[in-house]
């Protein structure tokens, strides 16, 4: 096998490790899906996986996200066409209702999405930890549950809690003035 065949085979290892992940996967992710144990070597294959997409036009772009992150994801210019032919949404609105809560209020113990959502949240928790929303780490005095990196890069949100709180806020105050004003 020539050099460039093994690269043209990391190239699409890199290609299918984002594809299958549908979320940003961190660079010890990629070392390992790609048998590196360098960070340069793997930051040249995302740049020259990213430079080709973008030379073939394609609807996927590679985008290299803060922390160090890498995602394929759409290109912004498809959303809206895709948003029309895709009605189903993300989330269906108990585990939405749940995610909006942990997000407003985080970092938060289990026990107060609990008090505040009920039983069912543990199914619901178990769906938005599977989609990579939130993270529960276990502490002495029960489960904190937080958003994820990915929460706020689907959600084009501040990773920044205080900043996506105020964030929050304002949509909620665009979209049902009603509810902010009541507190």
């Amino acid at each position: 096998m020539t050099i460039s065949d093994k690269r043209q085979v990391k190239l699409t290892e890199l290609e299918a490790a984002l594809y299958s992940a549908g979320h940003p996967l961190d660079m010890e992710e990629l070392m390992q899906a790609l048998g590196s144990r360098s960070e340069r070597i793997v930051l040249r294959y995302v740049e020259e996986l990213a430079d080709k997409l973008n030379a073939r036009g394609r609807a996927l772009e590679v985008k290299t996200l803060p922390g160090n992150r890498v995602a394929m994801q759409l290109r912004p210019e498809y959303g809206r066409m895709v948003r029309q032919i895709t009605n189903r949404p993300l989330l269906t609105v108990g585990p939405l209702k749940t995610l909006g809560y942990i997000a407003y209020n985080q970092p938060i113990e289990q026990a107060q999405v609990l008090d505040y959502r009920g039983v069912h949240i543990y199914s619901q928790l178990r769906l938005l930890e599977d989609m990579a929303l939130i993270s529960r780490e276990r502490m002495e005095r029960g489960v904190i549950i937080k958003t994820t990196p990915f929460f706020s890069d689907y959600f084009e949100l501040s990773q920044d809690p205080e900043k996506s709180r105020q964030q929050i806020i304002q949509l909620f105050s665009s979209l049902h003035p009603e509810l902010v004003a009541r507190g």
